[in-house]
């Protein structure tokens, strides 16, 4: 079952410091939801364990986290696997597009895809979809609060 997220934050920080927080697995790690543990192998590659409930299943992934078409400090490609055990997997990327706005603020877009099977597959797209969503929206903002803070946009 795939699905695609997108959005836009509006981040009161300058384009280069959301940039390096973009690459900092400690700030990646208290900002992702449910995650346990993030390493970084390489300047490239993470290792994650992450916990999640999704309706009524309740899983722990492991999986790996890669950077791709890295464009500093503009952009790049995030992409990550995990398995769940008997709950299945996740495995999906997201581009991610920072935008200067003025020397204070900066504009970070995402549009993410994501593919799900096994248990977690049959939960119904629409659980899946609502709360992928919901997961992605706490990130960013999670995100953009320890960063700056979110401004609303204009």
């Amino acid at each position: 079952m795939a699905l695609v997220i997108e959005g836009e934050e509006r981040i009161a920080a300058p384009l280069q410091k959301v940039w390096e927080a973009l690459n900092d697995p400690d700030v990646l790690r208290q900002t992702i939801p449910g995650c346990q543990s993030l390493e970084k192998k390489s300047d490239t590659e993470m290792g994650a364990t992450v916990v999640l409930k999704i309706g009524p299943i309740k899983a722990t992934f492991n999986g790996g986290v890669t950077l791709r078409n890295l464009n500093p400090p503009h952009s790049y490609t995030i992409q990550g696997e995990g398995k769940g055990g008997i709950a299945g997997f996740a495995k999906g990327g997201a581009d991610v597009t920072l935008t200067a706005d003025g020397p204070e603020a900066t504009i970070l877009r995402y549009a993410a895809k994501a593919d799900v099977g096994g248990k977690i597959a049959q939960l119904g797209s629409r659980l899946i979809e609502s709360t992928s969503k919901k997961l992605a929206g706490q990130f960013f903002s999670s995100f953009g609060e320890k960063v700056g803070a979110v401004i609303p946009p204009p």
